[in-house]
């Protein structure tokens, strides 16, 4: 009778030893659940954040450039040659623009001084501000900077110092031929036009490294603009600085 009170106990007290067990696993798989919903709970809220800040962004972009949306990219320019009243949309993911960055390129493209000169448009490259040699950079046949020019100059540095994307510089001219002898073809003026303006940007603390320069002469004239009367030939003496697509790793 002894033993068998004695293994009752014994029992009684396995059964009391598997209820704890239970409570135990029941507690760690609660553990675990909290552990996963804290988590979720953690990237939801990056989720929201990253979100806000986008919104943000297009926000500011949108009302730089009178209202755009983003989207595909066509020219900014009109028929006439002037800014459009309704730009085309600008990719903002694929650009890396920051909120600064949009709003000194609006400040350009709406200034009194720099809106007739200084144009914004986007192609598959990226992001291209266009300056007319012409008016604002360079004597025509020549390679020196206007008196006006370094302004407008500092002012797309400030912008370009802002972002990491690589900068390819690239002159171009319209058919008539040029009157000089140190540049025999408009091959050469475009060529040293492009060379001139990123050896202003190395001098003014762009980093070598991210920056190229071409020549185009007349064989890229912008998209409605042919070379056949002079006021296109105007909008087609140019320098383009292209802000390049930063590459998806």
């Amino acid at each position: 009778m002894g033993r068998k009170g004695r293994g009752g106990d014994h029992g009684g007290g396995g059964g009391g030893h598997d209820g704890g067990g239970s409570l135990r696993w029941l507690l760690t798989y609660a553990d675990m659940i909290t552990l996963l919903m804290a988590f979720f709970i953690m990237l939801y809220s990056m989720s929201i954040l990253n979100l806000k800040k986008f919104h943000e962004v297009a926000v500011s972009i949108r009302s730089g450039f009178n209202g755009i949306a983003i989207g595909q990219g066509r020219s900014i320019l009109g028929q006439s040659g002037q800014m459009s009243i309704n730009p085309s949309p600008i990719d903002l993911g694929s650009m890396g623009l920051t909120q600064r960055a949009a709003r000194q390129i609006h400040e350009l493209v709406v200034s009194a001084q720099y809106k007739d000169i200084v144009r914004v448009r986007q192609d598959e490259r990226g992001l291209i501000i266009s300056m007319l040699s012409d008016k604002v950079l360079f004597p025509k046949g020549k390679t020196e900077f206007n008196p006006e020019s370094t302004k407008v100059l500092d002012k797309v540095i400030a912008i370009l110092s802002s972002m990491p994307n690589d900068i390819r510089v690239e002159g171009h001219t319209c058919d008539l031929p040029v009157c000089s002898d140190k540049y025999p073809t408009n091959w050469e003026l475009s060529s040293a036009r492009a060379s001139r303006v990123v050896r202003y940007m190395i001098e003014n603390g762009i980093p070598a490294v991210r920056l190229s320069a071409a020549g185009y002469a007349d064989k890229r004239p912008l998209p409605g603009f042919p070379n056949n009367c002079e006021a296109n030939r105007a909008v087609n003496r140019r320098v383009d600085i292209v802000i390049e697509k930063q590459s998806s790793l």
